[in-house]
């Protein structure tokens, strides 16, 4: 079931150790919350061999500067939204 319906996205290449393809997708859009009520909400989601992983939330490396390169994605997000 869909619940999230992005306006506007970003794909920023995850660095090793993800598997090779790996990317971080931004995103911003509106998302169903209880009661069938929407919300503008930005979100951050793992993409592997171009697609989606669900309910697999965000990993940064340590020593990468992968949450950088997601929160300069965010910043560019909101400011074009």
């Amino acid at each position: 079931m869909r619940t999230f319906y992005p306006r506007n996205a970003i794909r920023i290449a995850a660095s090793e150790p993800h598997p090779k393809g790996t990317e971080y997708k931004v995103s911003i859009g509106d998302e169903e919350w209880e009661g069938g009520v929407f919300h503008s909400v930005i979100k951050v989601q793992m993409v592997y061999d171009g697609k989606v992983a669900g309910r697999k939330s965000p990993s940064y490396p340590v020593g990468t500067d992968d949450y950088k390169r997601v929160n300069d994605a965010i910043r560019k997000i909101m400011e074009d939204k």
